[in-house]
């Protein structure tokens, strides 16, 4: 090969070389443990990490159905593929007994693995990064006590080009830099804790935020689609979906120790995250993410009201759907759609039916909808599952009936979207 040649196909590899050297993530030490961390006492920092390990729901992604504690394998389905969680008990091989509090640190606040390679933020570290360094030995404290066992993680089976580290790097250049919570001096302890937990460990915007193309969220908490779930997280800041600004402070503590309150009940994914996590806050931090939440500014704008059609056959098929509710859902949920709260949750004025996504009762209708047991709730009532006795035309139209009934006013609902989330797995 001639020599002008090689240099010809070494420049663009050099100048690649350059430009991912340039843009590959700088390690960010973050500030030091405190000399209050370092000085607790170890069974102290170790129940200190095991309710942090509650408050992130870490079990959630790291434990299989039916599989040992924290011990990984569980497959993270995402648009670009799967990752696969990892072994994160004191296993010395196949686990982070091996870790130091600095490596368990760099993962949490930096995204990067023991070894150095960048993690996939699957594994919301993008969240995490908020937590101080004293959260952070007390998970590790934590995580050490954890029963070893040897199970290796297993690879991720992501498409390419999304698996290669250098695409990964880009991303995080774009989406990512490392920072621990700054409190607001402007704001009371109490919002500044709850702000806290719900940017950092509780991780809310992984699932109530919009992501981009490449998966990246907008870091705010205006609602999303969670495409593989099938599930719609609604707008925290929004009083069209979820926004909780004319909530009083009990009722969404309520609604976040026990899954019910007085104004909602939660369901769906919604449902597992307060069972496995958020019941065991304790009221304190419970309250504060309640106050931080309802202080959230209302983002939603204002919408047009929806205008029905007036044609015969629109009619014909909200007068379809109120049959089916009087056959079916009436018992429950009450002529005039009122419920009887907090057991039947309220239908009128029910802005989980109105919001522009309707998969979430159609979900509920499909499958059923189920409060978790919690200890506030230990006998929580559910809603049986319809998919065996309506078809998709009826779902449609009963779904349809309850965004127009007793002063809602949402669009009507087709029976290929009902389709569409027939078959969806639950979880």
């Amino acid at each position: 090969m001639k020599r002008n040649t090689k240099i010809a196909i070494a420049a663009p590899l050099l100048l690649l070389v350059a430009a991912v050297g340039f843009i590959w993530p700088k390690h960010d030490t973050g500030p030091a443990p405190s000399a209050a961390s370092k000085n607790m006492p170890m069974q102290e920092k170790v129940a200190r990490g095991a309710y942090l390990a509650k408050a992130g729901d870490c079990m959630a992604c790291h434990t299989t159905r039916g599989g040992a504690a924290f011990a990984g394998g569980r497959a993270l389905q995402t648009p670009f593929g799967n990752v696969m969680s990892p072994n994160i008990t004191a296993d010395k091989e196949t686990g982070i007994g091996n870790w130091s509090a600095d490596d368990f640190w760099n993962a949490l606040h930096n995204g990067k693995a023991r070894d150095g390679r960048l993690l996939y933020p699957a594994f919301p570290y993008t969240n995490y990064t908020a937590m101080t360094r004293d959260d952070s030995d007390a998970m590790y404290a934590y995580f050490q006590t954890i029963t070893p066992v040897k199970l290796a993680s297993q690879p991720h089976t992501l498409r390419f080009p999304y698996n290669q580290q250098a695409l990964l790097a880009v991303w995080r250049a774009l989406y990512f830099k490392p920072a621990v919570y700054t409190p607001d001096a402007g704001k009371s302890a109490e919002w500044n804790r709850g702000a806290y937990l719900v940017q950092g460990p509780g991780h809310c915007i992984a699932c109530h935020s919009e992501r981009n193309a490449l998966g990246a969220s907008d870091k705010g908490l205006s609602g999303g689609l969670i495409p593989v779930l099938g599930w719609y997280a609604p707008s925290l800041t929004s009083d069209r979906e979820a926004g909780l600004g004319d909530w009083e402070v009990k009722d969404i503590t309520d609604l976040l120790k026990t899954g019910v309150s007085q104004r909602a009940t939660v369901f769906g994914p919604m449902a597992e995250v307060v069972r496995e996590s958020l019941q065991h806050l304790n009221d304190e931090d419970a309250r504060a993410m309640a106050v931080y939440l309802k202080s959230l500014p209302n983002e939603s704008g204002n919408r047009e009201p929806y205008e029905r059609s007036k044609e015969p056959e629109a009619a014909a098929w909200l007068a379809a759907g109120e049959k089916i509710y009087g056959k079916q859902c009436v018992d429950c949920h009450g002529e005039k759609g009122e419920g009887i709260a907090p057991h039947y949750p309220p239908l009128a004025g029910n802005r989980a039916l109105t919001m522009d996504e309707a998969v979430n009762p159609i979900r509920i209708v499909l499958n059923g909808g189920f409060a978790p047991g919690t200890a506030g709730n230990p006998r929580p009532y559910g809603m049986p599952p319809f998919s065996h006795s309506l078809n998709d035309v009826e779902v449609a139209q009963v779904v349809s009936y309850l965004r127009a009934a007793w002063g809602n006013n949402a669009p009507p609902v087709e029976s290929t979207t009902v389709n569409r989330y027939r078959n969806v797995p639950l979880e």
